[in-house]
C-alpha cells in the first residue's frame, strides 16, 4: 500500500496535423491516502480515464508529476510501477483457464511456481472464483469474468489498484452484487484504490472520497456526504443526486423588510433563509438549488407557497411531483405520502431552509452564506 499523489498534471493530445488540442486533463491535483478508496467521477469525455491511464503509465504526461509513496513514477515503465489495473473490458485470454488468467502476469515476471500457486489460491476465494479455476472464459458470465479480471489485478499485491469502469458491462442486479464484493475486498486488503466511473451510485457507495471532474478539471474533492450536501458549483450540484438537484433562476424580492426568492413567470415566492440575507439584496438574480427530498408539502396555513401539480409519478416506495414554475422550468419534489395527486391540483410547498443552496448565475460558483 502507498499514498498516490498527482501534482498539477496536464494532458494534451495532438491531432493528425500535429496541432495541439485543448487539454484533456487540465491542472489536475489529487492526493489519495494510504489504503484509501477514491472515486474519480464525471461525464463521458471529462478526462477521468485519461487520468487513470497516466497513473498506470499507459499515457504520457504532458506536464506535472505523479508519485506513489515518495517515488516519482513519471518515467517508470508500467510494469515497474507496482500497479494493478482492471479495465471495463475483461481482456481475458480465451485459451487459458481462470487459474492461468489470474496467474498470467506473475508467470510473465518469472515468479516461482509455488509462489504463484499460493497467491492465486489466496486471492481466488476472496473474489469467489475458487470453484471456477479450471473453466475457460467462454463459459463464464459477465460478473464472473469481471471477478477474474479484478483477481488478476489483485494477485500482484499492487501498491495501488486502478479500476476503470469495472461494472459498466454488467446488468443492474450484478452491478449491485459486485459493488458489495469490491467494497468487501477493499475493507479486507486495504489497498489504495482508485475507481473511475460515470455512475454516481458506484462512486457514492464505494469511495471514501470522490473527485468530480468536468472538462478535464477537478471540480470538487470530498466525502460522498460533502459533495452531496455542500456542492461547490452548479455542475457538482446538478451531477450528484438522483433525481438531480432542482436548479432554477430566481430573482430576489424585498417586501416589508423580508427577502423572498421569486419565480417571476408564475409569481411563486419562497422566503429567503436568514443565513443568506447578508449575501443577497433586492433585485439580484441567483440560481437557487434545492434537492427533491428537501421540499415538503405543507398544510394551507400561510407558511407554504401555493403551486400547481403538473405531473404525478407513483414509483411505489416514493412519489415524484413535478411543478411548473416557468417556461420549461420544472420543480421536482419527492414524497412518501400515500395520497395521489392530480394535474392542476393546488398544493403548498415548504423548503428545508438549511438544505437550500444559491449559486452565481454567471460563474456557477456557490455563494457563501
Amino acid at each position: 500500500m502507498a499514498r498516490l499523489t498527482l501534482k498539477n498534471v496536464f494532458k494534451r493530445y495532438r491531432n493528425k496535423k500535429n496541432e495541439a488540442a485543448d487539454y484533456a486533463v487540465n491542472d489536475f491535483s489529487l492526493s489519495c491516502d494510504d489504503g484509501e478508496f477514491v472515486g474519480i467521477l464525471g461525464p463521458s469525455g471529462c478526462g477521468k480515464t485519461t487520468t487513470l491511464r497516466m497513473v498506470a503509465g499507459l499515457e504520457e504526461i504532458t506536464r506535472g508529476d505523479i508519485y506513489i509513496g515518495d517515488t516519482l513514477i513519471n518515467n517508470l515503465h508500467p510494469k515497474d510501477r507496482n500497479i494493478g489495473l482492471a479495465f471495463e473490458d475483461y481482456a481475458l485470454y480465451p485459451p487459458l483457464n481462470v487459474y492461468e488468467n489470474i496467474a498470467f502476469n506473475l508467470s510473465a515476471k518469472g515468479v516461482a511456481r509455488e509462489e504463484i500457486d499460493r497467491r492465486v489460491r489466496e486471492i481466488a476465494p476472496l473474489m469467489k472464483v475458487d470453484d471456477l479455476l479450471e473453466m475457460k472464459p467462454a463459459g463464464l458470465s459477465g460478473g464472473q469474468k469481471q471477478r477474474v479480471n479484478i483477481a488478476r489485478a489483485l494477485v500482484r499485491n499492487p501498491l495501488v489498484l486502478l479500476l476503470d469502469e469495472p461494472l459498466s458491462h454488467l446488468d443492474g442486479k450484478m452491478r449491485q452484487i459486485l459493488r458489495t464484493e469490491i467494497k468487501r475486498i477493499h475493507n479486507k486488503i486495504k489497498c489504495t484504490t482508485v475507481l473511475v466511473t460515470h455512475d454516481q451510485l458506484e462512486a457514492m457507495s464505494l469511495a471514501d472520497r470522490i473527485a468530480i471532474m468536468n472538462d478535464g478539471k477537478l471540480q470538487q474533492f470530498g466525502t460522498p456526504l460533502e459533495v452531496y450536501d455542500n456542492p461547490v458549483n452548479v455542475f457538482v450540484a446538478g451531477f450528484i443526486g438522483e433525481p438531480p438537484m432542482n436548479l432554477m433562476k430566481v430573482s430576489i424580492l424585498e417586501e416589508s423588510g423580508k427577502l423572498f426568492f421569486l419565480f417571476p413567470k408564475k409569481g411563486i415566492r419562497v422566503a429567503v433563509p436568514s443565513r443568506y440575507r447578508s449575501a443577497l439584496r433586492s433585485g439580484m438574480e441567483v440560481t437557487l438549488g434545492v434537492r427533491p427530498t428537501d421540499i415538503f408539502i405543507s398544510s394551507d396555513d400561510g407558511t407554504g407557497s401555493e403551486v400547481t401539480v403538473d405531473v404525478f409519478e407513483n414509483l411505489g416506495d416514493e412519489k415524484r411531483i413535478s411543478i411548473d414554475v416557468g417556461e420549461e422550468d420544472f420543480l421536482t419534489l419527492m414524497t412518501e405520502d400515500e395520497r395521489r395527486y392530480k394535474k392542476g391540483e393546488k398544493i403548498h410547498l415548504r423548503f428545508h431552509e438549511e438544505k437550500t443552496h444559491i449559486f452565481d448565475p454567471e460563474t456557477g460558483d456557490r455563494i457563501q452564506a
